[in-house]
Order: structure tokens, then sequence, then C-alpha cells
């Protein structure tokens, strides 16, 4: 079995969900030799997640963001955590709701998502930042 690991810098994104997958592919290109494996996409922040979701229509990507705004309001004076502004606490929470990590299958080469689906960067912030990824594959 091969183990295969990257880290990547995303540029900084604005507040949304982003797909992508292109830029985990170009980043561990030895994805292509694992016959049957797995890969697991990890973000290094806790005011921002990834989750794998359609990658064809961009407004399910605007009702992403609608529902998260929604859900987890800024602004509430109970929030203790708001040394950063107001979408600082709302990010952890929209973070610990979606997740760190996914991780994906691999078959003959090829990550094994579903037609439309992609994955996301989830930025929850206003001016996240740059965003660090782990990738890592394994497998035969």
């Amino acid at each position: 079995m091969n183990f295969y690991q990257q880290i990547i810098s995303l540029p900084e994104k604005p507040r949304g969900f982003h797909i992508i997958t292109r830029e985990v592919l170009r980043a561990l290109p030895e994805i292509g030799t694992i016959r049957t494996g797995m890969c697991q996409v990890f973000i290094q922040h806790t005011s921002a997640s990834l989750t794998i979701n359609e990658n064809a229509d961009p407004t399910v990507r605007d009702d992403f963001e609608m529902f998260f705004n929604k859900t987890v309001k800024e602004n509430d004076p109970d929030y203790r955590h708001d040394y950063e502004g107001s979408d600082d606490m709302p990010a952890h929470l929209k973070a610990a709701l979606l997740g760190s990590s996914v991780l994906i299958p691999i078959h003959n080469g090829q990550l094994a998502l579903g037609t439309w689906q992609g994955i996301y960067l989830c930025e929850h912030r206003n001016h996240g930042g740059s965003r660090s990824i782990v990738i890592t594959a394994w497998g035969q």
C-alpha cells in the first residue's frame, strides 16, 4: 500500500461555498496511480469547513450560504466569543456543523465522486484569509 500527502494553501476566497475539487486533484496527481484506495481532505482551520455536494448548479452554493446564515445568525448577544468580529463565533458553529474533513473512495485512479458531486470549501468568515488543506491518499 502506498501513501501520498500534500499540504496546500488555498488563496483567500470570499465568504460562501466554493468548489475545490480541481485544486485537490492538481495538488496530488498520485491519486491517478491508485487502483483502490481512499482520499482524505482535511482543513486546518476552525472557521471554515469542507463538505461534498452538487457541483453543477451554482444556486446550490448560494442556497447553502443563505441557509447557514439564517440558521446560525451573527450578532447574537449570547455569544461570548466575539473577539474577531460578529462573524467569528457563527463561523466556528457552521464549521462544527459541516466538519473539517471529507473521505472519498478512489476507484481506478479517480475520486469516486458521483456525477454531480464536488468538494466544497465552506468559507464562513468575511475575511478568512488563505486556508491550509491537507490531502492524504492511500491505496494500491
